[in-house]
């Protein structure tokens, strides 16, 4: 079992899962990461087959400051200790909290950062014409092969969070085929099985269902403004669940013509992890209300694949004090610390 231990409060997996992207954090992380996104910079990245994603990076100074007694500063000093990306979950993007503290406690700390949002997040749906689907993995590592190629370190790492954390193992599995190198992945309550999770986001809480059913109206919405003969503005308007959402979108935007076959089509259940090029860590909670910890027994056993169950942490929350700051973000720092 994990050893993250959380205070009374944020055992509640729903207040972890809520508070850790809401309200007063979103205030502090905001405040907290000033210096990170003044350090940023947006980057478009050619994916092939006129396929485009953008990002943010944020790198350290090539050369160290010096002060004025001609000595390095601590942070330029660490500047060297490698190449961070990150990917959002579902519906995230770039500005994610999850991605803007983690990515500015690992910038504080030496790394530098790139972000990549996913196809038509981050508000990017005017860059490519067909829609974003879970099972595009291709453009995922050729966006990763061209980072490393634009911007090449002696160590890169990778960290996901969610379905962030699903694309970040599958890449790790395409490494070696696309000449890609990573010392470790990092995945954070990665998608294992998605027609479970389906499940239980249409099961569970009506809080997660309705969160996400809104917020991808509103990016489909956005997609049809950019391409309106896509012709769908009258279906957003009448589909009350995520089912009926992928029972339209799946055979019109998809390869495929039933939501269950599309939703195990990103599945990394079974053996789709059994032969792992990179060291990987994957980081999940008994009690996160959006995918089953049960889900992990899915999974092979391997050299590279180690998992980390914490018994509290909700969905990507992993709070550690009533400051709000998050257990996950020091977590990261030792994980890629090992190797920088």
């Amino acid at each position: 079992m994990g050893n993250y231990h959380p205070p009374l409060l944020f055992k509640n997996p729903h207040i972890q899962s809520i508070v850790a992207t809401t309200g007063p954090r979103r205030l502090l992380i905001n405040r907290r990461a000033q210096a990170f996104k003044r350090c940023s910079k947006e980057v478009l990245l050619d994916c092939g087959n006129n396929v485009r994603l953008s990002g943010q990076y944020t790198g350290h100074p090539s050369s160290p400051p010096k002060t004025s007694t001609g000595a390095a500063t601590k942070a330029a000093t660490n500047n060297q200790r490698g190449l961070v990306i990150m990917i959002h979950g579902w519906l995230g993007c770039v500005d994610s909290l999850y991605l803007l503290s983690a990515g500015s406690r690992l910038f504080q700390a030496g790394y530098n950062v790139f972000r990549l949002n996913l196809r038509d997040h981050g508000g990017t749906q005017s860059l490519n014409r067909e829609l974003f689907n879970s099972t595009r993995l291709r453009e995922v590592i050729l966006a990763v092969k061209a980072i490393q190629d634009q911007f090449p370190h002696a160590d890169c790492f990778m960290a996901g969070f969610s379905l962030g954390g699903n694309f970040s193992l599958r890449v790790a599995a395409e490494a070696d085929n696309y000449g890609i190198s990573l010392r470790q992945v990092a995945a954070i309550c990665p998608v294992i099985n998605p027609l479970k999770t389906n499940r239980n986001l249409h099961e569970g809480s009506f809080i997660y269902h309705d969160y996400f059913l809104k917020k991808w109206k509103r990016a489909l919405a956005e997609k049809l403004k950019h391409f309106p003969d896509f012709n769908y503005g009258d279906l957003l308007k009448r589909c009350a669940t995520l089912d009926e959402m992928n029972d339209y979108f799946v055979p019109n935007h998809t390869n495929f013509q039933k939501a269950d076959d599309y939703l195990l089509g990103y599945a990394i259940s079974g053996n789709y992890l059994a032969n792992l090029p990179v060291p990987c860590h994957i980081i999940s909670s008994e009690d996160d209300p959006v995918i089953s910890a049960e889900d992990l027994s899915e999974l092979p056993t391997h050299t590279n694949l180690n998992i980390e169950l914490t018994r509290y942490g909700g969905h990507c929350g992993y709070l550690n004090s009533y400051r709000l700051n998050s257990w996950i973000d020091e977590r990261l720092l030792e994980l890629f610390n090992q190797y920088s």
